[in-house]
């Protein structure tokens, strides 16, 4: 079983031992890393989980005491600790609190793989078929996502589709126009598409495009392979797949020219390539990798209407704790709108790419914390800039008016601009 004292919060004494003699971590994570947490308690107000439930076990410090237990001291890996790990948004937002900088993501990223690879805590066999559909099928082959979008599309005109999934109103001009970009290598820098976002929101992209060439560049889009970046199959413990998806992602953008990526769980996770493959070429691509806030503030400056209306701004996790780039949305938003911060620390809106529908009561209960913050500043009917697919829609579900930066830039461009 797991420690009652870690469940419980009690504070470390003295770093654990490496392992028990004589037996192999199931989990095989670093146990320098794991025994770097001091359960100082600085990561739980940064926690949402916890915020939520005032539970240890739902807690950064709780996962990884449970973590250890199960690694280092034998501890089974029961259903207890399966449910706190599938708990997690993998915000990261414990990571930027805490002092002893405990990389938590890559912790918990290792445990989910470890996991998935021993068929552990799986689910019901819906669960598991509909993973292999969206995992195996639809992610990776970006034709077949887009005529079930179609399908959805329809679906949704006959009103078949409960509003309560959260879909986002699909359109079929945008479905059927395809992004007006130049190919690889005949530009300065490039776009990706992605998987969902593409299917769902290529608006965002086409807005993202006009910005990019109001601000002097020729942007181009990627050769074929870049179906899917992997973050989704990373959270999900798909760790071979998703380097599969990383190789065939860096070959489609040869060359040295910036990535602009406008999803920032994507660019995250390419940003984190490197790791992932342990290349030199990884890292080189990695490098490349840019959030198109952080591109754009390099810029020359945009020819912008002063509306003055009101913003509130909303982080993705992925933007605030893993890129840091979140300074960016406010350098590029401040010439043409007012901006204002929800008063929660960039707390996590609940999203966390498929976790809003794997653990559809928790996200929910995060989001209406979000939501709570944003109104309490914004008003009854804010306007709010998002700079991830997950968080638009998630927040949009909830009844906000959610824009990403670069649709509101390319609103506020001056006509000669567009």
């Amino acid at each position: 079983m797991i420690d009652d004292a870690a469940v419980n919060g009690q504070r470390a004494t003295a770093p654990r031992p490496a392992h028990t003699p004589g037996r192999t971590p199931v989990l095989g994570l670093d146990p320098d890393e794991l025994v770097a947490c001091v359960a100082c308690g600085l990561c739980l107000p940064h926690c949402p989980t916890y915020r939520v439930t005032g539970l240890e076990i739902a807690s950064p410090r709780g996962r990884i005491a449970a973590m250890r237990a199960v690694d280092l001291d034998g501890a089974p890996l029961d259903a207890a600790f399966v449910q706190a790990m599938d708990e997690c948004i993998q915000c990261r937002g414990c990571e930027a609190a805490c002092p002893s900088s405990v990389p938590f993501g890559r912790l918990m990223e290792g445990t989910r793989a470890a996991l998935e690879t021993q068929h552990i805590g799986r689910g019901s066999g819906i669960r598991r078929l509909a993973e292999w559909v969206a995992y195996r099928q639809l992610l990776v082959r970006h034709s077949w996502l887009l005529a079930l979008t179609w399908v959805l599309l329809v679906a949704q005109r006959l009103r078949l589709v409960p509003t309560r999934f959260g879909l986002p109103r699909l359109d079929a001009t945008s479905l059927r126009t395809p992004l007006d970009a130049a190919g690889p290598g005949t530009g300065d820098a490039y776009v990706l598409p992605g998987c969902v976002m593409d299917a769902w929101q290529r608006d965002v992209h086409r807005a993202a495009l006009r910005v990019m060439r109001a601000a002097g560049a020729t942007p181009m889009l990627p050769g074929p392979g870049s179906d899917c970046c992997g973050a989704l199959h990373v959270h999900a413990g798909r760790v071979d797949e998703a380097r599969a998806l990383a190789r065939r992602l860096i070959a489609s953008m040869p060359g040295d020219a910036p990535i602009v990526v406008d999803s920032a769980g994507c660019g995250a996770a390419m940003q984190d390539y490197g790791h992932l493959l342990g290349t030199d070429e990884a890292h080189a691509f990695a490098a490349r990798v840019v959030d198109f806030s952080e591109w754009l503030a390099t810029q020359p400056p945009l020819r912008l209407r002063e509306s003055r209306r009101v913003v509130v701004v909303q982080d993705p996790c992925h933007l605030r704790h893993v890129q840091k780039a979140h300074g960016s949305v406010r350098t590029v938003l401040t010439p043409a709108f007012t901006l204002r911060e929800p008063d929660d620390d960039g707390l996590c809106c609940g999203a966390g790419g498929a976790y809003g529908a794997l653990q559809p009561e928790l996200s929910g209960e995060v989001r209406d914390r979000k939501v709570a913050a944003i109104r309490a500043v914004g008003g009854d009917d804010p306007l709010v800039a998002s700079a991830n697919p997950g968080c638009l829609l998630h927040l949009r579900a909830a009844g906000l008016d959610v824009r990403h930066p670069a649709e509101l830039l390319a609103d506020a461009l001056l006509p000669e601009d567009t």
